[in-house]
């Protein structure tokens, strides 16, 4: 279980440099005007190209961004789990390492969402309800990429029934690529946005399973 920690880890470090890679490139390469808000963009032909091949379909952004609910009850299910945990234990060092480091995981994604929030690098290529909103990286993308992998692999360190595992693991992963599909196809961000929030959200929950695989036990 080391072995695999420590190439989650390897996997989870060249995932976080390439995506601090594909931040610069978008800030130097082909950076111009584009879209219906008039902002700079990296990669502007190919963000135009797909911008224009996908078109703009406000329904399905809708869907999708009330769907971004659900990784939300995620968090605040495993918040309860802990928090029962700990009342149980009467110690908030008794609670699971691995649901601590949980804890500590989803607040980094929620901190890697304000610091692009509060500096952004891209801009949606269309207004939201009249305002410009900062759209790099997608936080949609970010946090289903992030969060849904977290259910599926706590599911797998402690479920016994290997019909629920695979129920979890089918259905975390059509939500995510329809969450994913949604939100390119979407037209509301550049493309380069959500190729960002992949590597982002792999990243860092590559970095997540490396913890805890090299510092907890496996559920049995």
């Amino acid at each position: 279980m080391r072995e695999r920690g420590k190439q989650f880890l390897r996997t989870g470090i060249f995932l976080m440099a390439s995506f601090a890679v594909w931040t610069g490139l978008i800030e130097t390469v082909d950076v111009r005007i584009a879209g219906e808000t008039g902002t700079e963009i990296g990669f502007a032909a190919l963000n135009e190209w797909f911008h224009q091949f996908t078109g703009v379909h406000m329904l399905l952004y809708a869907v999708t961004d009330w769907l971004g609910l659900v990784p939300v009850f995620i968090c605040v299910m495993f918040g309860v789990f802990g928090c029962v945990q700990m009342l149980h234990r009467k110690s908030l060092l008794r609670v699971d390492l691995d649901i601590l480091l949980l804890g500590g995981y989803y607040l980094l994604v929620i901190l890697g969402y304000l610091l692009f929030e509060m500096f952004p690098i891209n801009y949606r290529p269309v207004l939201i309800e009249g305002r410009l909103e900062a759209s790099y990286p997608s936080s949609t993308t970010l946090l289903v990429l992030s969060v849904m992998p977290t259910l599926r692999f706590q599911a797998y360190r402690r479920l016994r029934s290997m019909r629920g595992k695979h129920t979890i693991r089918v259905l975390t992963m059509l939500f995510s690529l329809f969450m994913v599909a949604g939100r390119w196809f979407s037209g509301v961000h550049w493309l380069a946005d959500i190729i960002g929030s992949v590597l982002l959200s792999r990243g860092l929950f590559c970095m997540y399973r490396a913890a805890v695989l090299l510092c907890c036990q496996e559920e049995r």
